[in-house]
Protein backbone atom coordinates (compact mmCIF):
# COMPACT_ATOMS: atom_id res chain seq x y z
CA UNK A 1 0.00 0.00 0.00
CA UNK A 2 1.53 3.83 -0.99
CA UNK A 3 1.19 5.97 1.76
CA UNK A 4 0.85 8.66 -0.01
CA UNK A 5 -1.54 8.02 -2.22
CA UNK A 6 -3.56 6.52 0.96
CA UNK A 7 -3.36 10.09 2.51
CA UNK A 8 -4.11 12.14 -1.00
CA UNK A 9 -7.40 9.85 -0.81
CA UNK A 10 -8.25 11.49 2.09
CA UNK A 11 -7.70 15.28 1.39
CA UNK A 12 -11.15 15.94 0.14
CA UNK A 13 -9.98 18.72 -2.43
CA UNK A 14 -11.54 21.50 -3.46
CA UNK A 15 -9.73 23.80 -6.15
CA UNK A 16 -10.88 27.43 -6.36
CA UNK A 17 -9.14 29.31 -9.35
CA UNK A 18 -8.59 33.27 -9.24
CA UNK A 19 -8.80 35.69 -11.94
CA UNK A 20 -5.11 36.23 -13.68
CA UNK A 21 -3.52 39.05 -13.21
CA UNK A 22 -1.09 40.97 -16.28
CA UNK A 23 1.23 43.84 -14.20
CA UNK A 24 3.57 46.44 -15.89
CA UNK A 25 5.96 49.05 -14.84
CA UNK A 26 6.10 49.61 -11.05
CA UNK A 27 3.64 47.24 -9.04
CA UNK A 28 3.03 45.91 -5.67
CA UNK A 29 0.01 44.01 -4.40
CA UNK A 30 -0.59 42.83 -0.83
CA UNK A 31 -2.65 39.93 -0.46
CA UNK A 32 -4.59 38.53 2.75
CA UNK A 33 -3.94 35.34 4.13
CA UNK A 34 -5.70 32.27 1.91
CA UNK A 35 -8.01 30.41 3.40
CA UNK A 36 -6.80 27.52 1.55
CA UNK A 37 -3.75 26.08 0.31
CA UNK A 38 -2.64 29.02 -2.64
CA UNK A 39 -0.58 28.39 -5.49
CA UNK A 40 0.27 30.32 -8.50
CA UNK A 41 2.26 29.81 -12.30
CA UNK A 42 4.50 32.75 -13.73
CA UNK A 43 3.11 32.29 -17.34
CA UNK A 44 5.46 35.38 -18.55
CA UNK A 45 7.96 37.74 -17.28
CA UNK A 46 9.29 38.11 -13.23
CA UNK A 47 8.13 39.59 -10.18
CA UNK A 48 9.12 39.31 -6.42
CA UNK A 49 6.93 37.20 -3.91
CA UNK A 50 7.33 38.29 -0.14
CA UNK A 51 5.47 35.98 2.47
CA UNK A 52 4.64 37.65 5.49
CA UNK A 53 6.93 35.43 8.27
CA UNK A 54 9.46 35.26 5.89
CA UNK A 55 12.71 36.44 6.11
CA UNK A 56 13.48 36.89 2.31
CA UNK A 57 11.91 37.40 -1.61
CA UNK A 58 11.47 34.67 -3.43
CA UNK A 59 12.60 35.80 -6.78
CA UNK A 60 9.75 34.60 -9.48
CA UNK A 61 10.89 34.08 -13.35
CA UNK A 62 8.72 33.14 -16.40
CA UNK A 63 7.59 29.38 -15.58
CA UNK A 64 8.56 29.40 -12.20
CA UNK A 65 5.42 28.43 -9.59
CA UNK A 66 5.06 28.65 -6.20
CA UNK A 67 3.03 26.94 -3.13
CA UNK A 68 1.82 28.74 0.07
CA UNK A 69 1.06 26.03 2.47
CA UNK A 70 0.13 28.30 5.25
CA UNK A 71 -2.48 30.92 6.00
CA UNK A 72 0.17 33.98 5.84
CA UNK A 73 -0.60 37.02 4.39
CA UNK A 74 2.05 37.95 1.11
CA UNK A 75 3.12 41.02 -1.77
CA UNK A 76 3.91 40.32 -5.05
CA UNK A 77 5.78 43.02 -6.86
CA UNK A 78 7.62 44.13 -9.66
CA UNK A 79 10.85 45.44 -7.33
CA UNK A 80 11.29 45.42 -3.88
CA UNK A 81 10.51 48.94 -1.43
CA UNK A 82 7.24 49.99 -3.43
CA UNK A 83 4.54 50.94 -1.64
CA UNK A 84 2.10 48.21 -1.86
CA UNK A 85 -1.74 48.34 -2.26
CA UNK A 86 -4.34 45.74 -1.36
CA UNK A 87 -5.26 43.16 -4.17
CA UNK A 88 -8.93 42.60 -3.63
CA UNK A 89 -10.09 45.59 -5.22
CA UNK A 90 -7.92 44.81 -8.13
CA UNK A 91 -9.23 41.75 -8.45
CA UNK A 92 -12.91 42.61 -7.74
CA UNK A 93 -12.26 44.97 -10.90
CA UNK A 94 -11.07 41.89 -13.13
CA UNK A 95 -12.48 42.37 -16.62
CA UNK A 96 -13.11 39.04 -18.21
CA UNK A 97 -11.51 36.75 -15.52
CA UNK A 98 -8.16 39.01 -15.84
CA UNK A 99 -7.20 41.66 -13.12
CA UNK A 100 -4.72 44.57 -14.19
CA UNK A 101 -1.69 46.15 -12.08
CA UNK A 102 0.48 48.62 -12.58
CA UNK A 103 1.46 49.99 -16.40
CA UNK A 104 1.79 47.65 -19.58
CA UNK A 105 1.68 43.82 -19.72
CA UNK A 106 4.91 42.54 -19.27
CA UNK A 107 3.61 40.06 -16.38
CA UNK A 108 1.26 37.39 -16.33
CA UNK A 109 0.23 34.99 -13.61
CA UNK A 110 -2.35 32.52 -13.18
CA UNK A 111 -3.55 30.31 -10.05
CA UNK A 112 -5.50 30.07 -7.51
CA UNK A 113 -6.01 27.81 -4.15
CA UNK A 114 -7.24 24.33 -2.88
CA UNK A 115 -8.61 23.30 0.28
CA UNK A 116 -8.64 20.05 2.25
CA UNK A 117 -10.70 18.70 5.22
CA UNK A 118 -9.24 20.17 8.02
CA UNK A 119 -7.63 16.92 9.40
CA UNK A 120 -6.93 16.03 6.21
CA UNK A 121 -5.02 19.50 5.77
CA UNK A 122 -2.61 18.95 8.75
CA UNK A 123 -1.87 15.55 8.20
CA UNK A 124 -0.32 16.47 4.91
CA UNK A 125 0.61 20.28 5.36
CA UNK A 126 2.72 19.94 7.92
CA UNK A 127 5.06 17.92 6.07
CA UNK A 128 5.68 20.93 4.32
CA UNK A 129 7.20 24.42 4.56
CA UNK A 130 5.12 27.72 4.10
CA UNK A 131 6.48 28.46 1.03
CA UNK A 132 7.61 25.74 -2.06
CA UNK A 133 9.07 27.50 -4.76
CA UNK A 134 9.43 25.51 -7.94
CA UNK A 135 11.52 26.32 -10.48
CA UNK A 136 11.02 26.35 -13.81
CA UNK A 137 13.63 23.87 -14.75
CA UNK A 138 12.12 21.01 -13.04
CA UNK A 139 9.61 18.59 -14.95
CA UNK A 140 7.29 19.63 -11.98
CA UNK A 141 7.06 23.54 -12.68
CA UNK A 142 5.88 22.41 -16.17
CA UNK A 143 3.03 19.99 -14.88
CA UNK A 144 1.95 22.55 -12.52
CA UNK A 145 1.90 25.28 -15.39
CA UNK A 146 -0.04 22.81 -17.56
CA UNK A 147 -2.77 22.44 -14.53
CA UNK A 148 -3.33 25.60 -13.85
CA UNK A 149 -3.83 25.93 -17.62
CA UNK A 150 -6.26 23.20 -17.70
CA UNK A 151 -7.92 24.00 -14.31
CA UNK A 152 -8.34 28.18 -15.70
CA UNK A 153 -9.99 26.29 -19.10
CA UNK A 154 -12.04 24.11 -17.83
CA UNK A 155 -13.65 26.54 -15.41
CA UNK A 156 -13.71 29.37 -17.63
CA UNK A 157 -15.54 27.69 -20.02
CA UNK A 158 -17.98 25.65 -18.52
CA UNK A 159 -17.12 22.05 -19.82
CA UNK A 160 -19.41 19.28 -18.78
CA UNK A 161 -17.91 17.22 -15.89
CA UNK A 162 -15.84 21.05 -15.05
CA UNK A 163 -15.45 20.80 -11.65
CA UNK A 164 -14.62 17.31 -11.48
CA UNK A 165 -11.77 17.92 -13.88
CA UNK A 166 -10.35 21.04 -12.05
CA UNK A 167 -10.61 18.89 -8.28
CA UNK A 168 -8.52 16.11 -10.19
CA UNK A 169 -6.35 18.72 -11.40
CA UNK A 170 -5.55 20.10 -8.64
CA UNK A 171 -4.27 16.93 -7.19
CA UNK A 172 -1.82 16.21 -10.33
CA UNK A 173 -0.41 19.35 -9.22
CA UNK A 174 0.24 18.83 -5.82
CA UNK A 175 1.21 15.32 -6.19
CA UNK A 176 4.04 16.46 -8.36
CA UNK A 177 4.86 19.22 -6.07
CA UNK A 178 5.14 16.34 -2.66
CA UNK A 179 7.25 13.74 -5.69
CA UNK A 180 9.59 17.42 -6.14
CA UNK A 181 9.98 17.82 -2.36
CA UNK A 182 10.78 13.75 -2.05
CA UNK A 183 12.95 13.93 -4.49
CA UNK A 184 15.24 16.60 -3.06
CA UNK A 185 14.80 15.08 0.49
CA UNK A 186 13.34 18.42 1.51
CA UNK A 187 10.21 16.89 3.44
CA UNK A 188 9.96 16.76 6.89
CA UNK A 189 7.69 13.91 8.92
CA UNK A 190 5.79 11.08 7.51
CA UNK A 191 6.78 12.72 4.47
CA UNK A 192 10.13 12.47 4.81
CA UNK A 193 9.61 8.95 5.87
CA UNK A 194 8.52 7.72 2.29
CA UNK A 195 11.99 8.79 1.20
CA UNK A 196 13.88 6.78 3.80
CA UNK A 197 14.12 2.89 2.99
CA UNK A 198 13.94 1.68 6.60
CA UNK A 199 11.23 3.88 7.66
CA UNK A 200 8.75 3.56 4.06
CA UNK A 201 9.11 0.00 4.68
CA UNK A 202 7.09 0.23 8.07
CA UNK A 203 4.83 3.16 6.73
CA UNK A 204 3.99 0.59 4.02
CA UNK A 205 3.60 -2.53 6.09
CA UNK A 206 1.24 0.17 8.65
CA UNK A 207 -0.92 1.60 5.77
CA UNK A 208 -1.35 -1.97 4.15
CA UNK A 209 -2.72 -3.29 7.49
CA UNK A 210 -3.97 -0.62 9.55
CA UNK A 211 -6.13 -3.12 11.94
CA UNK A 212 -3.35 -5.60 12.88
CA UNK A 213 -1.84 -4.91 16.30
CA UNK A 214 1.69 -4.07 15.14
CA UNK A 215 4.51 -4.28 17.43
CA UNK A 216 8.03 -2.19 17.36
CA UNK A 217 9.81 -5.79 16.30
CA UNK A 218 7.08 -7.03 13.75
CA UNK A 219 7.40 -3.55 11.90
CA UNK A 220 11.47 -3.49 12.49
CA UNK A 221 11.07 -7.24 10.50
CA UNK A 222 9.05 -5.59 7.62
CA UNK A 223 11.75 -2.97 7.44
CA UNK A 224 14.74 -5.45 7.85
CA UNK A 225 16.41 -3.98 10.71
CA UNK A 226 16.69 -4.62 14.63
CA UNK A 227 13.49 -3.18 16.68
CA UNK A 228 16.09 -0.33 18.23
CA UNK A 229 17.19 0.76 14.71
CA UNK A 230 13.56 0.99 13.09
CA UNK A 231 12.74 2.80 16.78
CA UNK A 232 15.36 5.23 16.95
CA UNK A 233 15.53 6.05 12.99
CA UNK A 234 11.46 5.93 12.58
CA UNK A 235 11.74 8.90 15.49
CA UNK A 236 14.41 10.64 13.98
CA UNK A 237 12.97 11.00 10.64
CA UNK A 238 9.29 11.01 11.52
CA UNK A 239 9.15 13.35 14.64
CA UNK A 240 6.78 10.38 16.45
CA UNK A 241 7.63 7.15 17.55
CA UNK A 242 6.21 3.88 14.77
CA UNK A 243 3.68 2.78 17.16
CA UNK A 244 2.63 7.08 17.75
CA UNK A 245 2.26 6.82 13.61
CA UNK A 246 0.22 4.44 13.76
CA UNK A 247 -2.29 5.38 16.21
CA UNK A 248 -2.88 9.11 15.01
CA UNK A 249 -3.44 6.97 11.74
CA UNK A 250 -6.01 4.90 12.28
CA UNK A 251 -7.76 8.21 14.36
CA UNK A 252 -7.11 9.35 10.20
CA UNK A 253 -8.92 6.41 8.87
CA UNK A 254 -11.95 6.72 11.41
CA UNK A 255 -12.21 10.38 10.78
CA UNK A 256 -12.86 9.74 7.43
CA UNK A 257 -15.24 6.55 7.84
CA UNK A 258 -17.27 9.19 10.16
CA UNK A 259 -17.65 12.09 7.61
CA UNK A 260 -19.03 9.33 4.79
CA UNK A 261 -21.70 8.47 7.20
CA UNK A 262 -21.44 5.40 6.11
CA UNK A 263 -21.05 2.86 9.21
CA UNK A 264 -21.39 2.39 12.67
CA UNK A 265 -18.93 3.77 15.03
CA UNK A 266 -18.50 0.04 16.64
CA UNK A 267 -17.79 -1.07 13.04
CA UNK A 268 -15.30 1.52 12.61
CA UNK A 269 -13.83 0.57 15.46
CA UNK A 270 -12.94 -2.49 14.34
CA UNK A 271 -12.02 -1.40 10.94
CA UNK A 272 -9.03 0.62 11.84
CA UNK A 273 -7.43 -1.36 14.35
CA UNK A 274 -9.78 -0.89 17.83
CA UNK A 275 -11.27 -3.85 20.28
CA UNK A 276 -14.24 -1.85 21.04
CA UNK A 277 -16.49 1.33 20.05
CA UNK A 278 -15.08 2.89 23.43
CA UNK A 279 -11.51 2.11 22.64
CA UNK A 280 -12.05 3.73 19.67
CA UNK A 281 -13.96 6.52 21.81
CA UNK A 282 -11.14 7.29 23.95
CA UNK A 283 -8.17 7.11 21.50
CA UNK A 284 -10.40 10.00 19.13
CA UNK A 285 -11.62 12.11 21.67
CA UNK A 286 -7.69 12.58 22.77
CA UNK A 287 -6.71 13.41 19.42
CA UNK A 288 -9.04 15.48 18.59
CA UNK A 289 -11.01 16.90 21.66
CA UNK A 290 -14.34 15.58 20.13
CA UNK A 291 -16.25 12.01 20.50
CA UNK A 292 -16.69 10.29 17.21
CA UNK A 293 -20.24 10.99 17.12
CA UNK A 294 -19.81 14.43 18.07
CA UNK A 295 -17.48 14.82 15.29
CA UNK A 296 -19.77 12.57 12.83
CA UNK A 297 -22.17 15.76 13.06
CA UNK A 298 -20.36 18.41 12.89
CA UNK A 299 -18.72 16.89 9.77
CA UNK A 300 -22.19 16.04 8.45
CA UNK A 301 -23.32 19.89 9.30
CA UNK A 302 -20.33 21.04 7.11
CA UNK A 303 -20.55 19.12 4.32
CA UNK A 304 -24.22 20.37 3.95
CA UNK A 305 -22.27 23.95 3.37
CA UNK A 306 -21.20 22.82 0.32
CA UNK A 307 -17.91 21.71 0.66
CA UNK A 308 -15.96 20.16 -1.99
CA UNK A 309 -17.07 22.03 -4.79
CA UNK A 310 -14.47 23.71 -7.39
CA UNK A 311 -15.60 27.18 -8.85
CA UNK A 312 -14.02 29.96 -10.13
CA UNK A 313 -13.47 33.34 -8.67
CA UNK A 314 -12.32 36.62 -9.19
CA UNK A 315 -12.13 37.42 -5.47
CA UNK A 316 -10.07 35.05 -4.33
CA UNK A 317 -6.39 35.77 -5.09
Amino acid sequence: MDPLEEVLALLGAASHVSAALVAGGRWALGFEPPTGVKFNAVRRGRCLLQVEGEPDPVALETGDCFLLTRSQAFTLASHPGIPTEPAQPIFEAAVDGVARAGEGDEVFLVGGAFSFTERARALLLDSLPPVVHVPAATPEAETVRWAVAEIDVELRQAHPGARVVAEHLALVMLIRILRLRLSQRAASGWLAGLADPVVAAALRAMHGRPSHPWTVAELADAAAVSRSTLAARFKKVVGRGPLEYLTAWRIELAADRLRRGEDTVAAIARMVGYGSESALSTAFKRTTGLSPRTYRSRAARDASGGHGVASRSVSDA
